[in-house]
């Protein structure tokens, strides 16, 4: 499994590396929550300190739950009850307050890890009313229309699909398809909505829900 270490501390940030790679994972460590922002992708799970040189770290937190459900267990020294009670309730998956013993946090690594797999079931086949997107052949049918779409289409009608009847925010989509939500390229965006929902020809399919993102309705017929 790959952590991203978030620590600003060289020496709690080097123990948590190594602790993590005897255990046979693999870390990354950053020092700032931008850094956090821009490389959460790379990583299986984050163990994320809330007291960062640039921004605080439950402000990371809610960020990064715009964009992803990666696993996030913090570790901090607060701990006075309100603050374990934000993290929680602003998505970490556990709180744990320094200092911990590695043998511990190991554990609470683990415990992480198998609720993630057990909550994430992988399907190889989308099935929204009449679309049907095969994620293996990366093959999209209308119906009995097949789609002849583009990889970033394609990409973009998936994440969609997965989420039917939810709305999804331009800030998860960005992350999702371009790898960076909070880089300028919106415009990218725009143009490949426009381009899909030409190839769909389903008018309404798609919904523009004004300020927060796009939804596919979930009882397509």
């Amino acid at each position: 499994m790959q952590l991203l270490i978030v620590e600003d501390d060289d020496a709690v940030a080097t123990a948590l590396a190594d602790a993590v790679a005897a255990a046979g994972h693999t870390a990354q460590c950053v020092t700032r929550g931008e850094d956090a922002l821009l490389r959460h992708r790379e990583a299986d799970m984050i163990l994320l300190d809330l007291g960062l040189p640039d921004m605080d770290g439950l402000e990371v937190l809610r960020k990064l739950r715009l964009v992803t459900t990666t696993p996030v267990v913090i570790l901090s020294a607060r701990n006075d009850e309100r603050s374990v009670v934000r993290g929680l309730r602003q998505g970490a998956d556990d709180y744990l307050v320094k200092p911990i013993g590695l043998t511990v946090l190991l554990a609470r690594i683990e415990a992480v890890a198998r609720r993630s797999r057990m909550s994430s079931p992988v399907s190889k086949l989308l099935q929204v009313g009449e679309l049907s997107i095969d994620l293996d052949t990366r093959e999209a049918q209308l119906g009995s229309r097949a789609l002849n779409l583009t990889a970033k289409e394609f990409d973009l009608l998936t994440l969609l699909a997965k989420h039917a009847g939810s709305v999804i925010t331009r800030e998860q989509i960005l992350d999702a398809l371009w790898g960076d939500a909070f880089v300028a390229v919106s415009r990218s965006l725009d143009v490949h909505l426009t381009g899909l929902r030409a190839k769909l020809e389903r008018p309404g399919m798609i919904i523009n829900v004004r300020g927060v993102g796009y939804r596919i309705e979930a009882n397509l017929q």
